[in-house]
C-alpha cells in the first residue's frame, strides 16, 4: 500500500510546445560526451583522436576515481576531443559507424550475483555515472552503502517528459535494473509515483521496491523534495538516485551483456512546430533533431528544460543526464514600462497581471528578466514556491558568506541546484541562486573530503 505525501508549496509553469505522444527515430551519426557535465570530474582520457571505438569502449576515467570509467554510447570513430580554456576537455565527439558494435560484458542475472560483481559491471561498463548520490548531486562512490536509492517516475518540469509512455513495454529491463539495484543497498528503493496519474504497468508491477505516490504542484517531481519528505538526509547519511530511463540502461546491460545507451528524447517549447518524442542515443547533436521543425524567430536552444536545463547551440550536444530538449523565444529586447500594461500574456505568480484569472492558459514565455539584478532582499516569495522543512533565503545568505556551521545547520545537505529553480523564477532581485547553491555545495564536498 503506498502513501500518498500532498505537495502544497511550489508553482506550475505551463508552457506551450507540449510534446506529442508519439516516438520518432532520430537519424544522426554526431553524438558526443560532456566531461562538463559531470560534477566534481576530472577527466583522464584513454582514446585519441581517430581512434575506433565500440558501445562500452572506455574513453576516458576520473583522474581521482580511475574506477569510474566513462564509455562511447555508439560504435564508430573519435572524431574530436574538444579542449577549452587552459585545456579542460568539453567533449569527446564520436562519429557513429552505423554497425552498434558493441563490447560484451556478458548477460548475467543479477539477483545471483553478489554486490560487488554488479559493482564491478556497472563501473567496467560506464553504466555506474547514471547512479548519483544527496548530498552535492555527484555520481556515487560505489564503496558507500546508501540508506536509500530514490527513483522518480515523474517530471513535473515544464513540459516534461511522460515517462509512462517512455518504459512502457520495458517491463523485463526495468525489473532487471530494480534487481541489480536491490543488491546496492541494504534500505529501501522508493518508486516515486504522481497520485494524480495513471501508471503504467511496468512502475506498477515493479517487485522489491516501496511506492510512494505525492501530489501537487512542482517541484513534487524533484528527488530532492521526494528525499526531504520520505526519508530526509542527515550529516554523514547518504542516499542515492536516478530516473527510469538509467535504470532501463541498467536493466537492459544485465539482460544483453551489452551498454544500450539508448534514449528517448523529448523536443519540446513554443517555438517548436511539430515537438515529439525522439529514440536516439545519449549526447545525440541537436541540430538533426530540431533541423527544419522550429520557426523562424530568434530563439534560444536549452538542453533540459526551461528552469534547470544549459544554453546549448544548433552544433552541440543533448547533455548525458538530460532526456528534453526546449526550444522558446530568445528574449533580448526591452519594454518600456511593461509593468504598467495590461499584461494579459505575462506570466506571474502574483496577482499583479489579469492573467492569473486564467488558471489552465499555456504561455509562449522568452528568456527576458524583465529587470536587471538588484539588492538581495527579504521579500517572503521563496516560502511560496520552495516545499522543504528549511528556510531559503537564510541558506542562500550563509552560503553567499560561506559560513560552513550554518549552512550545515540550514540544510544544505539536503538540496541542489534544481531545488531552487523556482525561487529564481519568482526573485525579484534576479539573482542566480542555483548558481550560487553549487558553489556552495562545491564547498561543502571539499571541506568535508
Amino acid at each position: 500500500m503506498s502513501t500518498v505525501t500532498k505537495i502544497k508549496k511550489g508553482l506550475d509553469i505551463k508552457l506551450i510546445g507540449e510534446a506529442e505522444k508519439t516516438i520518432k527515430d532520430l537519424v544522426t551519426d554526431q553524438f558526443a560526451i560532456k566531461p562538463t557535465d559531470f560534477i566534481g570530474v576530472f577527466p583522464k582520457m584513454l582514446v585519441r583522436e581517430g581512434d575506433t571505438v565500440k558501445a562500452g569502449t572506455p574513453l576516458f576515467v576520473d583522474k581521482y576515481r580511475d574506477n569510474i570509467v566513462f564509455t562511447s554510447c555508439v560504435s564508430g570513430k573519435v572524431k574530436e576531443v574538444k579542449r577549452g580554456a587552459k585545456r579542460v576537455l568539453l567533449e569527446v565527439k564520436i562519429e557513429a559507424d552505423g554497425k552498434e558494435e558493441a563490447v560484451d560484458f556478458k548477460a548475467e542475472d543479477p539477483t545471483k550475483l553478489s554486490r560487488d560483481a554488479v559493482v564491478k559491471k556497472l563501473l567496467d561498463s560506464g553504466v555506474w555515472p547514471f547512479i548519483r548520490q544527496r548530498p552535492y548531486s555527484v555520481i556515487a562512490n560505489p564503496s558507500d552503502k546508501p540508506k536509500a536509492i530514490f527513483i522518480s517516475t515523474f517530471d513535473t518540469a515544464p513540459l516534461g517528459p511522460d515517462n509512462d509512455l517512455v518504459v512502457h513495454g520495458h517491463g523485463e529491463a526495468f525489473q532487471t535494473g530494480l534487481n541489480a539495484l536491490l543488491k546496492l543497498t541494504e534500505g529501501k528503493i522508493h518508486l516515486n509515483l504522481d497520485a494524480n496519474a495513471a501508471h503504467s504497468k511496468v512502475f506498477t508491477n515493479s517487485k522489491g521496491v516501496q511506492f510512494n505516490e505525492f501530489s501537487g504542484p512542482h517541484p513534487a517531481g524533484n528527488v530532492g523534495v521526494q528525499i526531504n519528505k520520505i526519508s530526509p538526509l542527515n550529516k554523514g547519511e547518504v542516499i542515492w538516485y536516478l530516473y527510469p530511463q538509467d535504470v532501463l540502461a541498467i536493466g537492459r546491460l544485465f539482460l544483453t551483456g551489452t551498454y544500450d545507451a539508448t534514449r528517448v528524447i523529448a523536443l519540446t517549447g513554443s517555438e517548436v512546430l511539430r515537438p515529439a518524442y525522439y529514440k536516439t542515443k545519449i549526447g545525440a547533436a541537436v541540430e538533426p533533431m530540431v533541423k527544419g521543425n522550429v520557426s523562424d524567430k530568434e530563439k534560444r536552444y536549452i538542453s533540459g528544460n526551461v528552469l534547470t536545463g544549459d544554453k546549448t547551440d544548433l552544433d552541440s550536444y543533448i547533455g548525458f543526464y538530460h532526456t528534453q530538449v526546449t526550444v522558446i523565444p530568445e528574449g533580448n529586447y526591452f519594454e518600456l514600462f511593461g509593468w504598467a500594461l495590461p499584461g494579459f500574456d505575462k506570466f506571474s505568480m502574483s496577482k499583479s497581471f489579469p492573467s492569473f484569472l486564467f488558471k489552465n492558459k499555456k504561455y509562449r514565455l522568452d528568456t527576458n528578466l524583465h529587470g536587471g539584478e538588484r539588492a538581495f532582499v527579504m521579500t517572503g516569495q521563496f516560502e511560496k514556491v520552495f516545499p522543504f522543512d528549511i528556510y531559503p533565503m537564510q541558506l542562500i545568505k550563509a552560503i553567499m558568506v560561506e559560513d560552513i556551521d550554518m549552512m550545515e545547520n540550514l540544510g544544505i545537505y539536503e538540496v541542489d541546484e534544481e531545488d531552487f529553480a523556482l525561487c529564481e523564477v519568482v526573485d525579484t532581485s534576479k539573482t542566480n541562486l542555483q548558481e550560487i547553491v553549487r558553489r556552495g555545495l562545491d564547498l561543502m564536498r571539499k571541506e568535508m573530503s
